[in-house]
């Protein structure tokens, strides 16, 4: 009875076998459709794409306003209304093999740039020191006087307790093309976790996408590692042209030559990629300046060619990053001569298209509210090897970082120090 009794269950269990394997056309042309009301096969509906993974949150606070009760997270602030200390970089270079090969770039590379590792022992010295980090914009703004007009007034930072403010700007973050031969990332792209990363090739020609080889990344992720060294989530001004793209995505024009609709075509997609860039930038406390479009001197060329080169930087930079108040000086050269004795027709002109904030180069971090116009002029610091070197380093940095420490000696060519 029982032997019966199992060959009917496998009886039925085969002929529900078949059933299902009908019912499915498994092995038919038709697999993945399903019946419709009229009888006939119709597609089964795509599936749903995954959702793109949230970003982290990334919180940014206003340092001219004291947190509720002077606490925030545990940390006591207190007002401070002494110097704000302005460092500045070009691009680092992540593999001086290929910058310093004795080539004709190899000079001009030692004198204005740093090392990866360099910038990396720069970080972590001004961390210890007791600086966070501040957004440029945030230490001066513009207000009306008592009779109406227009001016400039510097604010009260409010701190964390013992802390020191330091604003980073970062000049021609736009990855040239003689760049991408010297041992520099060759542009910025969002990595697999959706982070700012650089992208480039190693001096073996493979592709390498790092956060430790670019000054962006590096202090992105530096934040991440000590998030009390930038407690209002800033990081630091990109200072910007424009004559090949911004950020290593060429998205200029070019006048000199017949504009062709592939390279135009071009240029939109390079407008396009670049686009996310800018946005997770400047949600994660990344702000932008002007360097000009032409990296152009300001104290010699024509009023002309001045007007000329600041609107285009609008039409194809600013029309990216969004508006700023602030233009870093190629060169270091100051509008009209001096920009802080004088106010000529060219800094009224730039003030004028909405610049208020004007920063050169000197050899402290120097700033005055001018009495005349709407805008205050800087001078910010440059570590670089032409200050690494030289012999009023302590003197003019030593309240960053000891140059000993910092300074790559076996990585930088040999042309000397002027230190003891």
């Amino acid at each position: 009875m029982k032997k019966i009794t199992a060959l009917l269950l496998a009886l039925i269990l085969l002929i529900s076998l078949a059933a299902c394997g009908a019912g499915n056309n498994s092995g038919g042309n038709n697999a993945g459709n399903h019946t419709g009301e009229n009888g006939q096969d119709e597609p089964s509906p795509e599936p749903e794409p995954e959702p793109e993974p949230e970003p982290e949150p990334y919180h940014i606070y206003d340092p001219t306003v004291m947190p509720e009760g002077g606490v925030r997270d545990g940390v006591a602030y207190t007002a401070y209304d002494g110097i704000v200390e302005h460092l500045f970089f070009h691009p680092v270079i992540a593999y001086p093999e290929l910058a310093f090969d004795g080539d004709s770039q190899e000079k001009g590379l030692d004198d204005y740039m740093v090392t990866a590792t360099e910038f990396s022992r720069i970080l972590e010295s001004v961390y210890e020191r007791g600086y966070v980090l501040v957004d440029i914009a945030d230490v001066w703004s513009e207000t009306t006087d008592e009779n109406g007009n227009a001016v400039m007034v510097r604010n009260t930072l409010y701190l964390p307790e013992g802390k020191k403010p330091l604003i980073l700007s970062y000049d021609d973050t736009n990855y040239y093309e003689y760049m991408l031969e010297n041992g520099f990332a060759y542009k910025l792209i969002l990595d697999e976790d959706g982070k700012i990363a650089s992208w480039g090739k190693d001096p073996q020609g493979n592709e390498v996408v790092s956060r430790d080889l670019d000054a962006i990344p590096m202090l992105d992720k530096f934040v991440e590692e000590h998030p009390d060294f930038s407690p209002f989530g800033a990081k630091a001004c990109l200072s910007v042209t424009g004559y090949e793209g911004i950020l290593g995505y060429r998205t200029q024009t070019d006048s000199t030559i017949e504009w062709t609709d592939e390279m135009e075509a071009f240029r939109q997609s390079e407008i396009e990629a670049v686009k996310p860039i800018i946005a997770e930038l400047k949600r994660t406390g990344w702000t932008f300046g002007s360097h000009t479009f032409g990296h152009i001197r300001l104290g010699t060329l024509s009023m002309e060619k001045i007007q000329r080169d600041t609107q285009r930087w609008f039409d194809e930079v600013g029309s990216l990053v969004g508006p700023t108040n602030v233009l870093f000086y190629p060169h270091g050269e100051r509008p009209d001569g001096d920009d802080w004795k004088q106010t000529g027709p060219v800094f009224q002109y730039l003030q004028s298209q909405g610049f208020r904030i004007l920063c050169s180069v000197g050899i402290e971090s120097f700033s005055a509210i001018k009495k005349d116009i709407c805008a205050v002029i800087c001078d910010r610091l440059h570590p670089d090897g032409t200050t690494l070197r030289s012999k009023y380093v302590d003197q003019r940095y030593g309240q960053f970082y000891d140059v000993r420490e910092i300074i790559d000696l076996d990585a930088r060519p040999d042309y000397g120090v002027n230190w003891q």
